[in-house]
């Protein structure tokens, strides 16, 4: 599976699309896919990383829950985690051009 991360990246996280729907999911640290983030099980260092994607590949095959599994960059934050690229930052939002569709709409619907 790919990595989108820059290389020494050392915070990671695994994400994912759930097959049914296609959202952007996130593997927890309870071994769930959750389409939020914050849930996300972050680790530290090559072997964590190895192991975490380890896991998230279970999900795919023969499983067939998500596809598209990969690792990628993630910064902490006194808010939560934060992607660490503009890719997943994106991903994380949903689509760009129609901010009135999808967790964009939810989201403003919360800030209005």
């Amino acid at each position: 599976m790919a990595q989108h991360s820059r290389k020494g990246a050392q915070i990671q996280a695994l994400t994912a699309n759930r097959l049914t729907d296609g959202v952007v999911v996130y593997l927890t640290p309870q071994n769930t896919w959750s389409p939020s983030l914050q849930d996300a099980e972050v680790v530290e260092g090559k072997e964590a990383c190895d192991a975490l994607l380890a896991r998230g590949q279970l999900f795919f095959e023969p499983g067939n829950e998500v596809l598209d599994v990969y690792l990628f960059e993630v910064e902490k934050t006194d808010s939560g985690i934060r992607a660490a690229s503009v890719r997943e930052v994106i991903r994380q939002a949903g689509p760009t051009v129609r901010t009135d569709l999808g967790k964009q709409a939810e989201l403003e619907g919360v800030h209005a």
